[in-house]
């Protein structure tokens, strides 16, 4: 029988039947409820322990996820699915996450999520995961010490390897799938079918960007600007520019002659945030980003390349819409200017997913989504908020596809 090894609660390997089978056990002191007061507050200490000094130093990335699943943002989200007069809401059931290796702390955003709204959960960890996704299930087990029985009775975060006889098996019993992840890791995934009820809920390959605008940049204040570099830098440099919403490229939107100005600015500005941060780039992931960003000369998409060191190189693009979309390498940012915001909005498509911003008021911002009109771009947020998780994210209102409705009318 298929085994897979328990990473929370903390244990020795299980056979994926008897994994199922206790979660399909009645928990202590009756099933989970949207808002369950035992995974509240089994979340705020949690939250609690990632805000600790110690681990924040060790990983800065742990800070956002802590200040998340604090009391005050859980009972907002919880509103967000608060039953109304003839509308009762209940959890989904079981929901199976399998979410990538290279964002090592998304799973628990998802997790958390699904465990407030009611359901009882399993986790696929990557065998590949460690440095946060180590720290992070080390607080969750040390957490589960105190807590009520029942989170131990319905949560369940598993490690295992290409085994798709266990896949199968979780994907078979789930009730919702959560999967995120590469374009292809989502249409290998659903070859193990649901049952006929269930579904997916997919994170397929997306990408970001960001738009400085010129005047806005040139009128900031010096400690505006300083603000904005160490934001990019937190956007870009926390998982090496590989989350979904790092943004892989900067527009800038204004009058070509000040543009080059607020460049060099942000450049020099960003240099001294590197300096001090000190973000290691080893000799091969060096070597990759001079290879990825000079294919793009050869490919006839840059007509410009600068390398400041290891950690940072920018990329003059040909024209606003030969984006590169794919991956280039940790702190590889190609450029391109055009008048307007509007002017972007042909080159948005449906994989363009955050827009991080410098210089724009809400009416611009609003007025350029309209443009685009949901043919991409899921959300826009200030530069240096880019992985900052929110209860809505890629489009999905997560805490209502967690739950289910039950209407009740009368005559």
């Amino acid at each position: 029988m298929s085994k897979v090894v328990e990473r929370f609660p903390a244990g020795g390997p299980v056979t994926v039947e008897d994994l199922l089978a206790a979660l399909r056990s009645a928990p202590t002191d009756g099933p989970l409820t949207v808002g369950d007061e035992r995974v509240v507050e089994f979340l705020v200490a949690f939250a609690r322990r990632l805000l600790r000094p110690a681990v924040a130093r060790r990983h800065p990335e742990l800070a956002s996820l802590g200040f998340f699943l604090r009391r005050g943002e859980l009972a907002r989200v919880r509103d967000r699915v608060a039953e109304t007069p003839g509308e009762l809401r209940f959890p989904r059931g079981l929901v199976f996450h399998v979410p990538p290796a290279n964002v090592d702390t998304i799973f628990v955003y998802s997790w958390a999520l699904a465990a407030l709204a009611g359901n009882s959960n399993v986790v696929r960890i990557s065998s590949r995961s460690a440095g946060a996704a180590d720290a992070v299930l080390d607080a969750l087990n040390e957490t589960l010490a105190d807590a009520h029985p029942a989170l131990r009775e319905t949560q369940r975060m598993v490690t295992y390897g290409r085994d798709d006889a266990v896949t199968a098996a979780l994907s078979a019993a789930a009730d919702l799938r959560v999967i995120w992840g590469g374009d292809g890791s989502v249409t290998d995934l659903r070859r193990h079918p649901l049952a006929p009820h269930a579904r997916d809920v997919t994170f397929p390959d997306r990408s970001s960007f960001t738009v400085i605008g010129v005047a806005g940049w040139l009128a900031a204040s010096e400690a505006e600007r300083d603000a904005a570099a160490l934001g990019l830098y937190n956007d870009a440099y926390w998982f090496d520019q590989a989350a979904c919403s790092s943004p892989r490229a900067v527009y800038w939107i204004g009058p070509a002659a000040e543009a080059g100005t607020a460049q060099a600015d942000l450049r020099a500005r960003l240099r001294a945030v590197l300096d001090g941060k000190r973000p290691e780039v080893d000799a091969a992931m060096a070597v990759q980003k001079r290879v990825a960003t000079y294919g793009l000369a050869v490919e006839g998409t840059a007509t410009g390349i600068r390398f400041d060191g290891n950690d940072l190189a920018t990329v003059e693009l040909t024209d606003p819409g030969d984006i590169p979309r794919r991956w280039l390498g940790v702190g590889t940012f190609p450029q391109a200017r055009v008048d307007a915001l509007a002017d972007l909005a042909p080159v948005v498509v449906r994989r363009d997913q955050t827009v991080t911003h410098f210089g724009f008021d809400a009416a611009e911002l609003t007025a350029f989504a309209r443009t685009v009109a949901g043919r991409g771009i899921d959300r826009l947020v200030p530069i240096g908020t880019a992985l900052d998780f929110a209860a809505t994210w890629d489009g999905y209102d997560l805490m209502r596809e967690f739950t289910r409705i039950t209407t009740v009318g009368v005559r």
